[in-house]
């Protein structure tokens, strides 16, 4: 690969000893300097390393001038650097740098652009206040761990383009300005110029315009997608995301798994050289909230949840004997070698479960068969078979928490994740990939009532459902998936419905009459009457890939120009108000808020 220029013949991380003698140019950012005697030392960094460049006196056989001109160097000035490599002395070799066998020794300095003396926050380390790094970000996207986070990210999109084309998939884009099909989240819309009133929408998916390519016959498209959909932010989403967005005809869910289970072992043998198990393991919906509490279960984070609300029936307390008469569940937790905790611990865990709506943690540990501590004495009449049901061994603490079913889930998935992190399941661990499946197309409306899609109202109803799913919505479950990685949600798909007949009766269902479906979806049922074959695909998010990849804990560290959790951009200062003129050409007014009183 060529990089050189006319201002550099090498980047600074390719000076090796390989080039001893040798005349170079170089270009970067100061790093820091050094003044050892009146000879000048300076790291020289660019995104492909760094290299230590020597800056010396007349004494020493070098130019005053230049040195001089070293000496007045600030971090994070731009400079251009001629000179020529020599080996380091051999008390001086760096062997923690890739070029440190070696330094450059000037014959001429110029400095391109001058940084201030007081930097926003020093390149090097880590900075804790993130709005200040993001207001400052192409400092921010200096800094190391972004250049190779980033670095990477490039990696991965161009194996995922490599093997999808290699598996017969053309790319193909679709359109940003889209008309407004609801989807769930809010659309960002664009006011139209020439058609006054009227409106554009960004796209929240390419979903609509990827079942037409498949009516169109490209039997396989994908495209790294933008996506923009009006949602309140935290730290796994962001306004604006890249989606790796794929969809095949001829297809049934077998054929996606197979297909992404290839695709996401050959990303992580590609970017981090990692063997990922294949087949990954399977949960339906309804199996994964029994066992785990969570739609997206981290397969590592311990033993699966057991029922205990029949052995409650069996205690001395009325308080857990009364969990069924009160229309409430009670499920347990093993923790293998848990019982060495303290109290202290255990109270923290339950400090935990209470944020997910419990008003305790019960708890019990085990010893020889034996249960003791907590609210064991309240079940002595049933301690075998609890040590049985919960395959506890000695040693093992076993918590509980009783109350509605979401929040005995919610409360017990927050537990067993952070007993995990408490315990340290996840170091080390291979990915765990998981497909949920066979999850519910409805679910209830609580604010307007009715039915309302669970993922997307396009999802074809599974085989033993697809004859009575919009008589007993409540029933209904579709040829839905989940690709879950480590906890996290990775990418969302499913078998589309591509006759018009069904996907009427499916709007039908969250109160789209025909004449509404043919306002708001005609293109996409007119593309169902030419002979629209069976379909299906799915989303992986990209970004939450690389954010798992590489072990952070938020989208913003793996998006060049991310949004704060305010939906706002601190560099360029976005959103930001426009001329009146603008507007009047849009025909669009600004309704101020009224004073608070």
């Amino acid at each position: 690969m060529k990089l050189s220029t006319r201002l550099r013949t090498h980047v600074c991380g390719a000076v090796t000893d390989e080039l001893v003698d040798t005349q170079v140019s170089l270009c970067g950012w100061v790093r820091r300097s050094r003044d050892h005697g009146g000879v000048i030392f300076v790291d020289l960094r660019d995104r492909y390393g760094v290299i230590q460049v020597v800056f010396r006196g007349e004494n020493q056989g070098g130019d005053a001038a230049i040195r001089d001109l070293a000496k007045a160097l600030h971090a994070e000035d731009s400079i251009r650097v001629e000179g020529q490599v020599v080996r380091r002395s051999p008390d001086t070799v760096n062997d923690q740098m890739a070029t440190g066998q070696v330094e450059v020794v000037a014959s001429s300095l110029r400095v391109l652009n001058q940084a201030p003396a007081e930097l926003p926050f020093p390149v090097e380390g880590e900075v804790a206040n993130e709005e200040l790094r993001l207001r400052h970000r192409y400092l921010d996207l200096r800094r190391d761990a972004l250049q190779k986070t980033f670095a990477l990210r490039s990696r991965v999109t161009l194996a995922a383009r490599n093997h999808l084309i290699s598996q017969g998939f053309l790319d193909i884009e679709t359109p940003m300005l889209v008309k407004r099909t609801p989807e769930g989240a809010r659309d960002y819309l664009v006011p139209s110029r020439v058609h006054p009133g009227e409106f554009y929408a960004l796209p929240q998916s390419p979903q609509l315009y990827k079942q037409i390519l498949m009516v169109s016959g490209f039997d396989r498209y994908f495209q790294l997608a933008r996506c923009l959909r009006d949602e309140d932010l935290r730290a796994d989403r962001q306004p604006e995301h890249t989606q790796i967005d794929l969809e095949m005809s001829y297809v049934d869910e077998e054929d996606v798994f197979e297909l992404v289970e290839g695709l996401v072992s050959h990303l992580w043998k590609d970017a981090l050289d990692v063997d990922v198990p294949r087949p990954f393991p399977r949960l339906t919906y309804a199996e994964a909230m029994e066992s785990y509490g969570t739609d997206k279960p981290d397969l590592n984070c311990g033993p699966a949840f057991f029922e205990a609300a029949d052995l409650a029936e069996q205690s001395s307390s009325d308080l857990f004997r009364g969990v069924r008469a009160r229309g409430d569940r009670m499920k347990g937790f093993r923790v293998p070698g848990g019982g060495e905790w303290s109290r202290r611990i255990i109270d923290e865990l339950g400090e935990v479960a209470g944020r997910g709506g419990a008003k305790g943690l019960a708890w019990m540990k085990v010893a020889d068969g034996e249960l003791s501590g907590g609210v064991a004495k309240f079940f002595g009449d049933v301690a075998t078979a609890l040590v049985e049901r919960s395959e506890a061994q000695s040693g093992d603490l076993l918590l509980f928490v009783a109350g509605s079913e979401k929040v005995v889930n919610t409360s017990l998935d927050l537990v067993r994740r952070e007993v995990g992190k408490r315990r340290g399941w996840t170091e080390g661990k291979p990915p765990a990939f998981l497909w949920v499946t066979r999850f519910p197309v409805f679910e209830r409306d609580e604010e307007a009532g009715g039915w309302t899609a669970c993922h997307h109202i396009f999802t074809m109803p599974h085989d033993d459902c697809v004859d009575t799913f919009d008589q007993e919505p409540e029933k209904a479950v579709g040829k839905l998936y989940d690709l879950v990685l480590d906890g996290t949600e990775l990418g969302s798909g499913s078998i589309r419905i591509h006759r018009r007949d069904l996907q009427l009766r499916a709007l039908a269902v969250v109160g789209v009459d025909e004449a509404k479906a043919e306002e708001r979806f005609g293109f996409l049922l007119r593309a169902f009457d030419h002979g629209a074959p069976p379909h299906g695909g799915i989303a992986l998010g990209l970004d939450r890939i690389i954010m798992l990849m590489t072990g952070r804990s938020s989208l913003r560290d793996v998006i060049a120009f991310p949004k704060t959790n305010r939906a706002i951009s601190p560099m360029d200062e976005c959103p930001s108000p426009v001329e009146q003129q603008i507007l009047d050409d849009l025909r669009v007014s600004i309704r101020k808020d009224p004073p608070q009183s």
